[in-house]
């Protein structure tokens, strides 16, 4: 009996009956295609995008120079160089990140005890040569500057849920 089942699905074409079904309960549905440099979708502030480096409210980088983000990198992608100030404290002299070979993981953002490394909400940046996607301290000190408003509310509102 099982046979006769599977001869006839086969002679009349049942799945690809079903496959047209479904093609034709959707052909006169509502599209839902953003047209995307005019229209956004919702982002949420957990979103993990371009790295930027903070200052303090006197305009100090915040970076103490203690390599845990390098350290904690899986990929490999940041670069720090350390040198120690007349007052006796440390900050980097060199903070790279290569974006070519970041992952987004967001584990140099968690492990950074200053909160100085964040990774900001912006996904709309590219780069003609594999050099253009390599930032430096003063590019990622730049992006901070830029968005430091956007973050500083990203930040307060992901501190709610922690």
């Amino acid at each position: 009996m099982e046979k006769i089942k599977h001869y006839f699905k086969t002679f009349l074409l049942f799945e690809l009956l079903k496959g047209l079904a479904l093609t034709g309960r959707y052909m006169f549905a509502r599209k839902i295609t953003v047209q995307f440099p005019e229209e956004k979708t919702p982002q949420s502030n957990r979103f993990r995008g371009l790295h930027a480096q903070r200052r303090y409210a006197n305009g100090e980088e915040r970076c103490i120079g203690c390599k845990l983000c390098e350290a904690v990198c899986p990929a490999l992608a940041i670069k720090i160089e350390v040198a120690e100030r007349d007052d006796g404290t440390r900050r980097t002299t060199q903070y790279d990140i290569d974006l070519t070979k970041c992952i987004f993981c967001g584990f140099c953002e968690e492990s950074c005890p200053v909160d100085a490394i964040v990774e900001t909400r912006i996904f709309e940046y590219h780069g003609e040569k594999k050099g253009d996607l390599y930032y430096t301290k003063p590019m990622l000190l730049a992006v901070g500057d830029k968005y430091e408003a956007q973050i500083a509310k990203d930040r307060a509102a992901d501190a709610k849920y922690r």
